[in-house]
């Protein structure tokens, strides 16, 4: 169960940095889970706690091949991947994590990524069954629905996603909340800390 009050987003790097610290020494690096909404601040989070980032967005399928109501379902994402390039970056091997394309929604190639003391895994799925035996801090991060849907706009606005404002709110409200909504409850439970983060700041979507 998570601890009882949420922690301010500013505050959340150095609470989860003291809970790593205080875990039992280990001879492998550690793995933090961020999940949460879209918009919620996932990714600006990880960025302040490691240079070794996992994106789950990386494993999505490709949406030409999946419904448009499923493409945030779990079951499409490519889980054994996902769980082989952990397993070598927990033995500090690099490994190559796929690419995925906002603007062409596919996988358009790989990308290196080499290991560090602390990996961080974010995205809505986290927290999904699979990864849970890797994990060390599980991390449920937060905010309101109008304030992580400004955020999302604001990357279409100034050009930083290419998805485009109509398509990605439409994307949002039709698929990316009602999706995400089914597993809320489960991935909120599954966290040790949760992150509230409802202050509006012009950072990732993710």
């Amino acid at each position: 169960m998570p601890d009882a009050s949420p922690i301010p987003f500013h505050l959340a790097p150095r609470v989860i940095l003291e809970r790593l610290a205080a875990l039992a020494a280990a001879d492998r690096p550690r793995v933090v889970a961020i999940a949460g909404p879209v918009g919620a601040g996932k990714s600006t989070l990880a960025s302040l706690l490691s240079t070794c980032i996992v994106p789950t967005d990386a494993y999505l399928p490709d949406y030409d091949l999946v419904a448009p109501s499923e493409r945030d379902l779990p079951h499409h994402a490519d889980f054994p991947r996902l769980l082989g390039d952990l397993g070598s970056l927990l033995s500090r091997r690099e490994t190559r994590i796929p690419v995925w394309s906002f603007q062409t929604h596919k996988r358009v190639g790989d990308t290196p990524r080499t290991p560090a003391d602390v990996i961080v895994l974010e995205g809505i799925h986290a927290l999904h069954e699979p990864v849970l035996p890797l994990l060390d801090v599980r991390v449920f991060v937060d905010a309101p629905r109008d304030i992580r849907w400004s955020r999302w706009e604001h990357i279409e606005r100034t050009g930083q996603r290419g998805m485009g404002v109509e398509p990605a709110r439409e994307f949002f409200h039709g698929v990316a909340e009602p999706t995400f909504s089914r597993f809320e409850s489960l991935y909120r439970a599954r966290a040790d800390l949760i992150v509230s983060n409802d202050q509006f700041t012009h950072g990732a979507p993710a």
